[in-house]
């Protein structure tokens, strides 16, 4: 059975075990097992610690799975949650086969001027340019979000 890492910022929300574990009943549903960072024991003895035994054992689900499905939704801001962006480029880096999903498809323009109350302008408040290539995502990433939820990119890969 191929394994599937479930990365996106679920592990931050207050019910992140429910949710974990009604992805994982979801990829059995669709013929898969999914490794959720939850399921992993992490102990230190401070918070560096307990933050590098969390990097290590989520490498190691990456290493051990088949494919990763990734949440891409914007995170606090327009942009997705920086540690899943990692664990995507991670996954390819390893030839994993890498999907995405998002709960926002505008594109990360739009996003971007919805979220950050710009209006029409073409740079945020910086005076950065702000990406606009149509896409829903960074260009670097945008070709692997093929849904708008988890159970839409399992049924993808069927």
């Amino acid at each position: 059975m191929q394994k599937i890492y479930l990365a996106g910022p679920e592990v931050f929300l207050p019910n992140a075990l429910e949710i974990g574990a009604s992805h994982k009943l979801l990829c059995q549903k669709y013929g898969y097992e999914g490794l959720f960072p939850l399921d992993n024991t992490i102990s230190g003895n401070n918070p560096a610690d307990v933050a590098t035994a969390i990097r290590l054992a989520n490498q190691t689900m990456i290493y051990e799975c088949d494919i990763v499905i990734a949440n891409l939704s914007p995170f606090r801001g327009p942009e997705p949650d920086s540690g899943t962006v990692w664990e995507v480029g991670f996954a390819q880096g390893l030839n994993k086969q890498v999907l995405a999903y998002s709960t926002d498809l505008r594109t990360l323009k739009e996003k971007t001027q919805s979220i950050l109350n710009l209006g029409d302008a073409s740079r945020d408040t910086t005076g950065m340019a702000i990406e606009d290539f149509g896409l829903t995502h960074n260009l670097m990433f945008s070709h692997i979000v093929v849904a708008s939820s988890f159970e839409e990119c399992l049924k993808y890969l069927k």
